[in-house]
């Protein structure tokens, strides 16, 4: 019999009940037991403010270095925190169907984010959530946040804030009980997320064996493959790290690509948007409300044409100010 392969995941709760997830169905495919390999992060061990320490794949680098010095076959991430840079040697071989994108305000009682009176206090830790909070209430006050899903939703609970903002997909993959709480969720068109927000991304060395390799290839979900593929293209082309004030969204629908790409100011006092819509297949692009017309397509793959619209979408951010918005990524 086959030795069980070695999953490294982060410890925490969500970590380890998403990479379960992976692991039983990985177990399911290739036949062989799947262990799950505890590992420490610098983001489960460095309290500082994730606006300040996330564009270092603070939640990732000891994952990978752990994966790349053997003691572990492959590796689960939440993919909104990876950063967009790929290391050597190692690949993301898996990305499984993904679940909802949206974010979700919590509340002890049920009041929707812009009903918020003045002086309400609201928990995030993502420069973006904070921008897009005061765009919908600029009466509330903002409180950084760290801490798992659970502190979070006791801080709401014992009245230390009024609301909290989480990722509707970390919730499901907990349960998704609130203990009383209330959840509002967000529209992504108008509250678009982190790219790669609902999607997990399974990470292994390029020289693995060929029979891991098979078995997470059948993990792969192309339509959440090319939905990622085109939202992080877009924060890779803008240069920006996992937390920078960017809200990513694409969607597959009838063949066509539609992605909408929001960068804000930090305070939330102004935006700059793209919508942009793509035929998959050889045809044309459209850019809504842009009288563009027709554009000659670039190729049948529908991962490089993802990845080519998300640059072409970061470039129209870059030509109408993004880059006085957005801070740099401070590594590759």
């Amino acid at each position: 019999m086959s030795a069980p392969l070695r999953l490294g995941t982060r410890r925490s709760a969500l970590a380890l009940a998403q990479s379960q997830q992976i692991a039983d169905a990985l177990s399911r495919v290739s036949g062989r037991a799947v262990d799950l390999v505890p590992i420490v992060s610098e983001g489960d061990v460095n309290r500082g403010s994730l606006s300040q320490l996330g564009g270092r794949g603070v939640f990732a680098n000891g994952l990978r270095e752990a994966l790349a010095a053997g003691e572990c076959d492959l590796l689960v991430h939440s993919l909104k925190d990876l950063p967009t840079a790929q290391p050597d040697g190692l690949v993301i071989a898996a990305t499984p169907s993904r679940v909802d994108a949206r974010d979700v305000v919590i509340t002890r009682d049920g009041t929707p984010l812009a009903a918020l009176p003045e002086g309400s206090v609201v928990g995030t830790g993502s420069p973006r959530r904070v921008a897009q909070v005061l765009r919908h209430n600029h009466r509330v006050q903002m409180r950084d946040l760290r801490g798992n899903v659970d502190s979070r939703l006791a801080r709401v609970r014992d009245g230390d804030l009024d609301a909290v903002v989480l990722a509707a997909a970390g919730l499901a993959r907990l349960g998704g009980d609130l203990g009383g709480l209330f959840a509002e969720a967000m529209g992504l068109d108008e509250w678009p997320t982190a790219p790669g927000q609902g999607s997990l991304a399974v990470e292994t060395r390029e020289d693995a064996a060929s029979d891991l390799l098979e078995a997470l290839a059948v993990l792969d979900d192309q339509q959440t493959r090319i939905e990622i593929t085109a939202e992080r293209a877009v924060l890779a082309t803008l240069d920006a790290g996992c937390h920078a004030p960017v809200g990513t969204h694409a969607g597959v629908t009838d063949g066509d690509l539609r992605i909408r790409a929001v960068v804000y100011a930090l305070d939330g006092g102004h935006r700059i948007a793209i919508d942009r819509t793509v035929r998959l297949e050889p045809g044309y692009a459209r850019s809504a409300g842009s009288g563009d017309g027709a554009i000659a397509a670039d190729g049948a793959d529908p991962i490089a044409r993802a990845a080519r619209t998300g640059d072409d979408v970061a470039h129209r951010l870059l030509e109408r100010g993004a880059a006085d918005l957005v801070p740099r990524e401070s590594t590759p």
